[in-house]
């Protein structure tokens, strides 16, 4: 393998082994301690603008499976692990990481100090980084330090709109939007395993647009980035428009934030987030503790919130979930791809609230 090298903003350099594609990336680099569910993080839109690290030190071990994906794309900047299977070993798979990242173009790191590298981030925050095939200079690191992703949202989410599910909008069919901010496809499985079918919007989308299909409910996707960031405050117009039309919305991770937002609550970055499949969340009705999958940098200031808080996280007591009435969104993602399974009952919470919405 060839020599690479990782730089961080603070001036660190890992010395590794490159492997996917040659690829010179700069971006901010945050950890997963998933163990298994690499496709599903490597194709999942929310890490777009982001270098990937695995904690779990072998990654690759069941090759690369298309049906597994999240999304088409890959979305994240490079992927970073300690030792990648070069032999992967299932009847599913069609070929090894490595192939695939360098078909896609993303650049792979290994046989670096990977639980070194978690330590510094879990010291002093995420932090941004570069990754390399000569030795890093100063100006690469201050390259490092100068970046940031920008309207993330828009890079990600698909354009027009498609129909997925079952009912073929036949009469009775409950049809659910699905406004892309990144969604994972997961997302669309779990509500036509409920019998909807969904119809999938833009981030461009404007109310009037979706809500013309006269949706029985509507989920907040998913995706990358600040809730916050000023690419975003026409999504959040929207979002607010939405609110108030009284369709029964549900939002997921980035759209947990947003829907905060459109109600008037803030946001702010974590330190390192939570990322991986196995955040403690308990329910605060129940004192039940679920485990949950979660890919997020943000949290929802909910000081004086007038809204009930229906999860929080056990780890740092941060905000998970907040409760509208009609609606509700959690920062977690109940569809769970590739897992826990635990919190999928929520999606049928919001199809118990449409009824009710309906007066079914």
């Amino acid at each position: 393998m060839k020599t690479a090298y990782l730089i961080l903003e603070n001036g660190t350099v890992f010395k590794g082994q490159a492997f996917g594609a040659e690829a010179p990336t700069i971006g901010e680099i945050v950890f997963t301690t998933a163990m298994t569910g690499y496709l599903e993080t490597i194709t999942d839109p929310s890490y777009y603008g982001q270098i990937v690290l695995q904690t779990f030190p072998l990654i690759g071990n069941y090759g690369v499976i298309p049906e597994d994906f999240e999304a088409e794309d890959i979305a994240l900047s490079a992927y970073i692990v300690k030792y990648p299977c070069e032999l992967p070993s299932n009847f599913r798979s069609i070929e090894s990481l490595d192939v695939l990242l360098k078909k896609r173009g993303i650049a792979g790191l290994c046989g670096i100090d990977t639980r070194m590298l978690t330590r510094i981030i879990r010291s002093s925050g995420v932090m941004n980084g570069k990754i390399m095939y000569t030795e890093p200079t100063e100006e690469d690191r201050l390259e490092a330090a100068a970046y940031k992703v920008v309207n993330p949202v828009k890079k990600v989410s698909k354009k027009g709109s498609r129909e997925w599910g079952v009912g073929n909008g036949e009469p009775g069919t409950p049809r659910i939007a699905l406004l892309d901010y990144g969604a994972k496809g997961g997302i669309e499985d779990a509500l036509a395993k409920r019998g909807c079918t969904v119809v999938r919007f833009s981030h461009a989308a404007t109310a009037e647009n979706i809500l013309s299909m006269n949706p029985c409910g509507i989920v907040l996707s998913n995706g990358p980035g600040d809730p916050a960031d000023p690419g975003n405050a026409r999504i959040v117009e929207t979002v607010r428009e939405l609110d108030k039309s009284g369709v029964p919305l549900m939002g997921i991770c980035l759209g947990h934030q947003l829907l905060a937002l459109a109600r008037g609550l803030k946001t702010h970055k974590m330190k390192f987030g939570h990322r991986g499949a196995n955040q403690a969340v308990k329910d605060m009705a129940t004192g039940r503790v679920y485990i949950t999958s979660q890919n997020h940098g943000y949290a929802v200031d909910t000081n004086n919130s007038p809204f009930p808080i229906p999860f929080i996280n056990v780890n740092d007591g941060t905000n998970e979930g907040l409760d509208y009435g009609v609606s509700f969104s959690v920062q977690f993602h109940p569809e769970a791809q590739g897992g826990p399974l635990d919190t999928s009952f929520l999606f049928d919470r919001f199809m118990e609230r449409i009824d009710a919405h309906a007066g079914r």
